[in-house]
């Protein structure tokens, strides 16, 4: 019995700390959210959304939904970020997301430019 409770207290011991970890993680980022949108205000679906860490230069993408949102989670709150869409050579104005913006959640929509 004594030992099956020192297994038991060994599994909470090793659990806890990574369990402090992740929510400490969630608690200390942010998100990006919004619609990507043409000249009449009509979502795009299947544009290519791109955030740009300024810090790295690392590049992630995503391909907007049917009704033309588009999310990035777990963003630091340290770092800036540059979004920008583009959809069948048309693209949008680029828009930072910048380290000054203590807001949790931001919603930044972006407007795709017609083509030149």
């Amino acid at each position: 019995m004594k030992t099956i409770w020192l297994a038991l207290l060994a599994v909470l011991l090793l659990c806890t700390p990574a369990t402090f970890a992740q929510k400490k993680k969630a608690e200390n980022t942010r998100s990006v959210q919004g619609t990507v949108t043409i000249a009449d205000d009509s979502p795009v679906d299947g544009a290519v959304v791109q955030l740009k860490n300024t810090k790295t230069l690392q590049i992630r993408s995503f391909i907007t939904k049917e009704d033309g949102t588009y999310h990035f989670y777990d963003l630091s709150p340290d770092i800036d970020y540059e979004l920008k869409a583009d959809y069948q050579g048309a693209s949008s104005n680029a828009k930072t997301l910048s380290s000054f913006d203590s807001r949790k959640q931001t919603i930044l929509n972006l407007k795709l430019n017609p083509k030149k």
